[in-house]
């Protein structure tokens, strides 16, 4: 980004935050990704050798930090405090865009996206001792987008992850959602009782597991921001 040719902090701040994709990458960050695929893999349509510049260039501007824990292991970037500030910033953005925006639209729907938030945002101390498996399996995956339509969350006390192919482990939950439907959910516009009365989200499996499971969701980060009825209306 060519400089503003202002002193105002706001210009200055702008010449490093406002670079396409670099609130995206410090929201990755502050979300705790902090390996380059783990980056990427939240941010799929930005090319690999942009993703590399952006992060050298917060580097270069204090804003990050790379270390390599061990011999053989990957790269991983991590905020320094100048960095860390930015949080106040990205939640206000989020907070603003969950308020004031449509989110969910046709070109915004990512399967893979939605995956890996929710297995970010999972209430570990919910779940029982052990293991679950969760398979989802999406329907209504705009015409002419290439994504994941199946999906397995492997849920446990210590962590969860996010299988693309079948583990080879026993199902517990099966969820088969609309996906704009199920999106709609995980930004709290829609109820995930009420999406399941309007068939939008099924739920089927072990019947003990299958009540306990809406309460294991967190939901988005931005779930929570209080909308305006009309913005209801039309997300």
């Amino acid at each position: 980004m060519a400089s503003f040719g202002q002193f105002c902090p706001v210009a200055v701040a702008c010449e490093i935050f406002a670079e396409r994709w670099t609130p995206i990458i410090l929201r990755e960050l502050l979300s705790g990704s902090h390996r380059f695929n783990e980056i990427h893999r939240c941010i799929p349509l930005i090319s690999r050798p942009l993703l590399v510049r952006r992060l050298r260039d917060l580097e270069a501007a204090g804003v990050v930090r790379s270390t390599v824990p061990q011999k053989g292991k990957p790269r991983e970037y991590h905020l320094t405090e100048s960095g860390r500030e930015f949080r106040a910033a990205i939640d206000a953005l989020g907070s603003w865009g969950q308020r004031w925006t449509v989110r969910v639209q046709r070109d915004n729907l990512d399967s893979g996206l939605l995956m890996w938030n929710i297995r970010r945002r999972v209430a570990l101390d919910r779940l029982p001792e052990r293991r679950v498996v969760v398979c989802f399996e999406f329907h209504g995956i705009p015409a002419g987008r290439s994504m994941l339509k199946k999906s397995w969350l492997i849920l446990e006390r210590s962590g969860c992850d996010v299988c693309l192919s079948d583990p080879g482990q026993e199902v517990d939950v099966y969820v088969a959602a609309d996906l704009a439907s199920m999106t709609r959910v995980w930004l709290g516009d829609l109820p995930f009782a009420e999406a399941v009365r309007e068939k939008k989200v099924r739920v089927t499996g072990s019947p003990a597991l299958v009540r306990e499971f809406p309460a294991w969701l967190l939901l988005s980060h931005f779930a929570a921001v209080p909308r305006l009825p009309e913005q209801r209306r039309v997300a």
